[in-house]
């Protein structure tokens, strides 16, 4: 079983929860702010999209800018929502529910899943109008800082509502929730409902995925919505691509990748485990590449990215400042460098997998599908839209199960 699944559940209570404000002073860490969407940014080279959880103006300013004046305001739009906090608007501005112990930027709240984040909004929507009801209008909350705050109540709706308000204008929204934890990798089966979402959808079809300010889980998101959009280029495009003479391939490989040799290895993500990872993966190294590039998209402007987490880099920063610090920060950090050589694991597996996938799609079909999308030289290019996965990512790791064992043994190492 997951570790973290053993983690109590300790955001179903709603009665005794805290009030807490998502938005604060200091949560815009990136140029050119988007009002009331923070640290809104697209990937480069991809149509994906992160940011932290807006307003309700925020997500139209969002949603608008994504659209820009080439994409159709009712085209499908895919937004991921990673939180496992609820949110309840209050006059427009989100505020979410968490223990009274769990008040800060980041909080681990156990297995929470889609279904139990929606009935704790459902249930915190009532407490909120209950406290202001006893208070003479007025909510009591607080922010990062356990400042304690008062607001006059007008408006309370809960994220859903907002979500069902939006589609007067964006009627191809589609809002998916897969609550994630902060530092470890999601669970196999939150790579499964991103994936599961995302079939059927375009490579031009604009994915956007938040978290609470638009750091860790949803660079994480980020990362595995661009695997799966590669997944689509290299299924639909490549077969295509090589009937055409004279185009280098090379070009288009992002498994060609090569990072800095003058790296130091950690910062190039050579952990002992990832190294066991990649020896025992059929093209390991190719995988490896691919996840490196995109965490590199994926990441800040040094690595050519336009965000503020890298996730492999971060590790290699984490492991280099542990030698100067007391016991107890030691303690902390340690199992946040496992945590986050864990997900950086399974991205690489996650990587693989998609991989795996495309080769299948170019390679494999029904006589039918061979007839209507075949190309010369026996390959096949699948509409984007059109794209099957011949497996679920769980039933990938089954198949590997031994990765399962490197990872717990090794992400300490």
């Amino acid at each position: 079983t997951d570790p973290r699944q053993l983690t109590p559940t300790i955001m179903g209570d709603m009665a005794n929860a805290a009030c807490m404000a998502d938005g604060f002073d200091n949560i815009q860490k990136l140029p050119d702010p988007v009002p009331g969407c923070p640290n809104f940014r697209r990937v480069p080279g991809f149509k994906v999209y992160c940011c932290g959880q807006p307003t309700i103006a925020g997500f139209e300013a969002a949603l608008t800018k994504v659209c820009g004046d080439k994409y159709p305001k009712d085209g499908p739009i895919i937004w991921f929502n990673l939180r496992q906090e609820p949110d309840v608007y209050v006059n427009g501005e989100p505020i979410c529910a968490r223990p009274p112990g769990k008040i800060g930027e980041y909080a681990e709240l156990g297995n929470v899943t889609r279904d139990s984040a929606k009935a704790d909004e459902e249930e915190f929507i009532k407490v909120i109008e209950g406290r202001a009801k006893e208070n003479a209008g007025k909510l009591k909350f607080v922010d990062i800082n356990k400042a304690e705050k008062e607001i006059e109540v007008k408006e309370v709706v809960t994220l859903s509502n907002v979500i069902e308000g939006l589609k007067a204008k964006f009627p191809g929204l589609v809002h998916m929730r897969i609550p994630v934890c902060n530092s470890a990798a999601p669970l196999e089966t939150d790579f499964d409902i991103l994936v599961k979402t995302l079939i059927g959808t375009n490579i031009n079809t604009p994915v956007i995925i938040n978290d609470q300010v638009g750091l860790s889980r949803a660079t994480t998101g980020c990362v595995a919505a661009c695997l799966f959009k590669e997944f689509q280029i290299s299924a639909s495009f490549e077969g295509l691509v090589e009937t055409v003479p004279g185009v280098n391939l090379d070009l288009l490989k992002m498994d060609r990748y090569k990072m800095d040799p003058a790296k130091d290895p950690l910062f190039r993500g050579e952990f002992e485990v990832v190294k066991e990872l990649v020896a025992s993966l059929k093209d390991g190294e190719a995988a490896k590449n691919e996840c490196d590039k995109v965490i590199d998209k994926n990441g800040t402007p040094k690595t050519g990215g336009t965000g503020i987490k890298q996730l492999r880099e971060n590790i290699a920063e984490s492991k280099l400042s542990y030698e100067i610090m007391d016991d107890a920060a030691q303690a902390f950090l340690k199992m946040k460098i496992m945590d986050n050589i864990h997900k950086y694991f399974f991205m690489i597996a996650f990587t693989a997998y998609m991989r795996e996938a495309a080769e299948v799609a170019k390679n494999a079909g029904t006589d039918e599908e061979k007839a209507k999308n075949g190309l010369t030289g026996g390959k096949i290019s699948t509409p984007a839209d059109q794209l099957k996965l011949p497996k679920t990512f769980v039933l990938y790791m089954e198949e590997h199960s031994g990765l399962r064992n490197i990872v717990e043994e090794g992400k300490g190492k």
